[in-house]
């Protein structure tokens, strides 16, 4: 008898085993999605992970339903990542899964709610539990009744769906289907009879009838246009053009003059597949990309690290070009969606059709799409955010990552919680690939496994990854001046943050004056975070969670940014009864209309997810700034991460204050790394750019580092304290949080996990007290109407006592959920954490 291993999109401790009908032996291969039976009723499309012979002994195997698939939907080396992903990452296969496939290749007969991808991202008109319904949906695109129902913590949850139903944000679907069907467009061809010349002649001189019916005859010449310059007609474009109606061209059709035909097209426009390689490289990056090659010669990864606008991506495309023209595929990883706007422009420019694009604006019908085109190999090259590393490469010979120290790339919530940079690292290693990571600033791990390292007889050896520096600007243009402006010495009547200090407004007015533009980063969107009483010091929070409610002017409301409540403005103090309220420091948008009010004749547009909805907002807004329609860009971390402007000659930091003062232990990394990004976007070409970081605290030592430019200063003095704190890279992180909507019953929990973990031996001396931090409530510990508590288990470096440790944490968890008081506390583990 022939059995299989089935992976179900669902939380699952461990895979099911089905039994295969002899009439489905031969047509079954791993990697095929199936049709099965889960409890009484339950259908689910699972995928097939491995064939075998072995009865499982403690049930009989129900048989598997039907195939869904002639030909396997993911390859071996996908099953194999979402493997090691579940292992590492303390999640389960089937979690990975649901992250994995585009949610139409995920089916079920369980009632599930889908989200309506034309709705958009806007919930600001959703009261607080339809807001927490359709954010999930957002991030996972449907959910299942019960899911819905342990997301708000009730049973009745029908009225809210109805609601959302009715303001379409989501519709309901039961059954076992297909949800993907392929994107049809009519074409409009002219009958053969009328393909010579002498019989077109003919028809649009001497046919009365055409002539009499002037509408048609105008549709007719519109037609016979667009075929010369076009080659191939569309009836959508046809009408555009002639301003006919359907009814006129039905007339043509029924005359048999004009032929309507239906074909399946791409959602997504691609290019003629070609390879434009314009360019030479300088003799510095001459030098890096032959150091890179030699590199990946005896290591499966390298790390490329050069500064600011030191021509990376040119790096990046000669070794693209390298892997597609030895028939190889290449994946090309950026963190953030904005930056993919502007890379794929220069990227298509070099390989036309060659190339893709993977990310979480597209649809579920164009993710279908492009996952079958990279599956055939048609698809060269893929661009796309950390969600690419699961599509089915057939033949990867290359992993670009670029910005690889960038906290976009780890997913924080729904598990599996990943790190899209780690996972592309094993992905390759499982088509024995090579990686290259790249920044300007490397992340301390990453740096720590590629600088060269001494052994204890003092002797110098390599290091775990390649490393190769390229420390010159392209065209030898010079890193931007930064200049530290101490905010106390201008100060506020009001006592209010400084906005623009007169050094920045002085400095913008002159590079406007010029015709050059300016980027102003602040990390705080909104208009006003907090606003305090000024009798009685209360201040506004969300009813369901602990944090306090940003001012949004535009839309005239209080915003929770963690849960995405909203609130009319207050203007009345709940504690006090005054109606003297101060605003406190400041969010993009203060500093737009701020800007609008100094500089009236310039441009100025905001960068933030306030302003970037849509698929294609973001690339509009780059596109516009790079066209010189904009002179005054104000923006949160998108501003940020590669982003390449010719004409910036000022950056604004306008409060490193607070980028200095997070209670996290990579807060001088962070800090460094987003300044010394937002500086190198000036004076890129053949201008000397300037940067002015606006501060209370000059004297901090991050500062410093960035005023110089000196990144490996920065790394010493953190490795130092990194080492001497037993934090990464000398040690593994996991962070167990804890939720319950009561604050005893969550800390009582934590406590008693903790305690229970210390009394467990450890698999080394000492026992797993040593690597304990807390438990302990985290600053801010009170999210969506749910209590929080944290704990922190610091690991040794070895691999070892890492995966006892997980098995260990994840067997407590058990005995936890165990104990009828603790049954209803959600426990997250989440591994490398940042």
């Amino acid at each position: 008898m022939l059995y299989a291993e089935i992976i179900i999109p669902l939380a699952l401790p461990k895979n099911y085993t089905w039994l295969v009908p002899d009439k489905f032996e031969e047509a079954l291969k791993p990697g095929c999605r199936v049709e099965v039976n889960l409890g009484k009723n339950k259908k689910y499309a699972g995928i097939i992970k491995r064939l075998h012979q072995e009865k499982p002994e403690l049930f009989e195997p129900k048989e598997i339903l039907n195939v869904l698939d002639e030909e396997p939907v993911v390859f071996t080396e996908q099953l194999e990542l979402w493997e090691w992903m579940a292992s590492y990452y303390m999640c389960s296969e089937g979690e990975v899964m649901a992250a994995a496939l585009p949610a139409h290749f995920k089916l079920s007969s369980e009632t599930v709610v889908v989200f309506n991808e034309e709705y958009g991202e806007d919930f600001s008109d959703l009261d607080h539990d339809e807001y927490l319904v359709a954010e999930a949906l957002l991030i996972k695109k449907e959910l299942k009744v019960s899911e819905i129902q342990q997301i708000l913590d009730s049973p009745h949850i029908y009225p809210i769906i109805n609601q959302l139903i009715k303001k379409k944000v989501c519709f309901v679907w039961e059954s076992l289907k297909q949800t993907y069907s392929p994107k049809k467009e009519t074409y409009i061809l002219l009958n053969p009879q009328f393909d010579s010349d002498e019989a077109l002649s003919s028809l649009l001189n001497e046919d009365k009838k055409l002539q009499r019916a002037e509408k048609q005859m105008e549709l007719l010449l519109s037609y016979l246009h667009l075929i010369k310059t076009q080659g191939e007609v569309t009836k959508t474009d046809l009408l555009k053009k002639s301003g006919a109606s359907d009814a006129q061209l039905k007339g043509l059709i029924e005359k048999k003059i004009l032929r309507a035909e239906k074909r399946t097209v791409d959602r997504l426009q691609y290019l003629p597949k070609d390879i434009q390689i314009d360019f030479e490289l300088t003799t510095n990056q001459q030098e890096a990309y032959l150091e890179i090659q030699r590199s990946l010669q005896t290591k499966q990864v390298c790390l490329l690290h050069g500064v600011t606008s030191s021509g990376k991506t040119q790096i990046y495309i000669k070794l693209m070009e390298q892997m597609i023209r030895s028939g190889k595929q290449v994946l090309y990883m950026l963190p953030e969606i904005a930056l993919t706007s502007q890379i794929i422009r220069r990227l298509q420019k070099h390989f036309g059709g060659y190339i893709g694009i993977y990310h979480s604006k597209f649809s579920q019908n164009e993710r279908v799409e492009i996952w079958n085109k990279v599956k055939s190999g048609e698809l060269k090259i893929v661009l796309g955010a950390r969600s690419s590393v699961f599509l089915p490469y057939s033949n990867l010979g290359l992993v670009i990552c670029d910005e690889e120290h960038d906290t976009s790339f780890k997913q924080q919530d729904p598990a599996p919680r990943y790190n899209g940079r780690d996972a592309a690292i094993y992905l390759a290693s499982l088509f024995e690939s090579r990686i290259v990571l790249g920044s300007a600033t490397p992340s301390l791990e990453s740096y720590f496994n590629a600088r060269p390292t001494g052994d204890q007889a003092g002797r110098s050896t390599t290091g775990k990854y390649g490393l190769v520096e390229l420390m010159q600007r392209y065209g030898d243009v010079e890193l931007p001046q930064i200049e530290i402006v101490d905010i106390k010495k201008f100060p506020q009547k009001d006592k209010t943050k400084l906005i623009l200090s007169p050094r920045l407004i002085e400095s913008i007015r002159d590079v406007v004056a010029k015709d050059r533009q300016v980027i102003l980063f602040q990390n705080r969107r909104g208009y006003t975070p907090y606003q305090v009483c000024n009798v009685c010091g209360w201040i506004p929070q969300c009813k369901n969670c602990d944090v306090s409610l940003t001012f949004h002017k535009q839309k005239n409301k209080l915003i929770c940014h963690y849960c995405g409540s909203t609130y009319p403005p207050l203007h009345t103090c709940l504690v006090c009864g005054s109606h003297n309220f101060v605003q406190r420091n400041f969010g993009t948008e203060r500093i737009e209309e701020q800007l609008q009010e100094i500089f009236p004749d310039a441009k100025v547009a905001r960068m933030d997810v306030d302003t970037v909805r849509g698929k294609n907002a973001h690339d509009v807004l780059i596109q516009q700034f790079e066209q010189r329609r904009i002179d005054i860009l104000v923006g949160t971390q998108m501003v940020v991460k590669g982003l390449d402007f010719d004409h910036v000659d000022l950056v604004g930091i306008l409060d490193a204050d607070g980028l200095l003062h997070f209670t996290d232990f990579r807060v001088n990394e962070r800090a460094f790394q987003l300044m010394e990004q937002v500086s190198g976007r000036a004076g890129r070409k053949n201008h000397g750019g300037k940067v002015l970081i606006q501060t209370s605290n000059p004297a901090h030592p991050v500062l410093k580092y960035v005023q110089e430019h000196d990144y490996k200063k920065m790394f010493t003095d953190e490795l130092e304290k990194r080492k001497q704190f037993f934090y990464p890279p000398f040690s593994r992180i996991i962070h167990l949080n804890f939720k319950h909507k009561l604050k005893d019953v969550v800390e009582k929990a934590a406590v008693h996990f903790a305690d229970s973990l210390k009394n467990k031996p450890a698999p080394a001396a000492g026992g797993y007290g040593q690597y304990l931090v807390g438990p302990a409530e985290p600053v801010i510990n009170r999210i969506r109407g749910q209590y929080l508590m944290e704990l922190l288990v610091k690991l040794p470096r070895d691999s070892k006592t890492i995966v006892r440790c997980k098995k260990d944490i994840l067997e407590q968890v058990a005995i936890l959920h165990n104990e009828k008081s603790f049954r209803s506390v959600t426990v997250i583990p989440d591994v490398d954490a940042i």
